[in-house]
């Protein structure tokens, strides 16, 4: 049962329409601390059952828990919605859920069920209630992690294991918004490798991309892409999202070959273009060359949305596409197709929609 409000002790106050009292038109993609999160453990070899809502602060981990010292660790992130018909709703839940267990198969960790999963994100989304902006304001982002802390000198699975979800309103993950990506290719550094853990969400991904997005930043560039890491030839995706080319009406993705991150945004655009307007899409390795000579390009991710590009930088040659009014865009018809669902302006079809209220 989901604690009332008369518990609350967040030092934000119940403003008008019993929303948080915090400035939603000025909200980023930063940590706003909310009331609740949900967090549940489990013994190796054991099953996850019931967790509870414990008021959000910190965890007491031990200096030598799995995830401190050998990385074993996952994590996930989906939104709550808040709609102009007032349901809050959860989108395609159920991906994240199953994308977790094939994580948690990879690092050798156990995993809470596909119901549970579920169960938990609308649990914290409805604790966390007064924190889903008002509609068209932002979204509760939720951060589902499951980590081994149980302590483990050798290399080894960790002993115990905690699946823990917490919250944060958030609004446009770039500081561009929805505005066009300027991005440039990255020589140096490769994001993952055959054979490694690029196909899954684990927290040793992100750290080591923080370098070469740092750089990039300091340039004026939005973030990187990734070449693959054999060849040096082939698009893979940016440090926080996946990518797609248009070219000739004809969408283009990389394929998620071990990789490059299934990502739930990237899957259900590729679902849309299909289905909705009927345009060819093809999985296949596409290289950096065909990239820069392409009509339109765009990314794609739980945060960020669907969001165009609008310069590529290679080398030393700039590629510019245009984004700015362009009625006819691949990408702009996709993304409000994709919003419409999830606001509830287009029929769910599909049952990507799950109401939490």
């Amino acid at each position: 049962m989901a604690p009332t409000s008369s518990s609350f002790s967040s030092s934000h106050t119940n403003g008008e329409h019993g929303y948080a009292e915090i400035d939603w038109d000025s909200l980023g993609f930063g940590l706003t601390p909310t009331d609740y999160m949900y967090m549940l453990k489990c013994s190796k070899n054991e099953e996850f059952t019931n967790g509870k809502l414990i008021p959000y602060g910190n965890i007491e981990l031990s200096p030598a828990a799995a995830v401190l010292n050998y990385g074993q660790g996952i994590f996930e992130g989906l939104k709550a919605t808040r709609r102009k018909d007032g349901k809050m709703v959860l989108f395609r839940p159920n991906e994240n859920a199953l994308r977790m267990i094939k994580g948690a198969e990879r690092m050798c960790m156990p995993s809470p069920t596909v119901e549970h999963f579920i169960d938990a994100a609308k649990q914290t989304a409805r604790a966390n209630k007064r924190w889903i902006p008002p509609p068209g304001k932002g979204s509760l982002y939720l951060r589902p992690l499951l980590i081994g802390t149980g302590p483990i000198l050798g290399l080894a699975p960790a002993p115990e294991y905690t699946f823990l979800i917490y919250a944060s309103p958030v609004r446009a993950y770039f500081k561009e918004g929805g505005t066009a990506l300027n991005l440039v290719v990255e020589n140096e550094f490769d994001r993952a490798s055959r054979g490694g853990v690029g196909g899954v969400k684990s927290i040793t991904n992100y750290a080591p991309v923080l370098n070469a997005m740092t750089r990039a930043k300091k340039k004026g560039f939005s973030d990187v892409i990734y070449l693959d890491s054999i060849t040096g030839k082939y698009i893979e995706e940016v440090s926080t999202c996946n990518i797609f080319m248009v070219k000739d009406k004809i969408i283009s993705t990389p394929p998620t070959k071990g990789t490059i991150l299934p990502g739930v945004t990237r899957k259900s655009i590729i679902e849309i273009a299909r289905e909705y307007y009927g345009f060819k899409v093809e999985e296949r390795q596409i290289e950096i060359e065909e990239l820069m000579k392409a009509d339109e390009a765009f990314c794609t991710g739980t945060a960020v949305a669907v969001v165009p590009i609008g310069s590529i930088t290679y080398q030393d040659t700039r590629v510019e596409y245009q984004t700015t009014d362009n009625n006819d865009s691949v990408c702009k018809k996709l993304c409000s197709t994709y919003a419409a669902i999830q606001n509830g302006e287009i029929e769910d079809k599909k049952g990507w929609i799950v109401e939490i209220n």
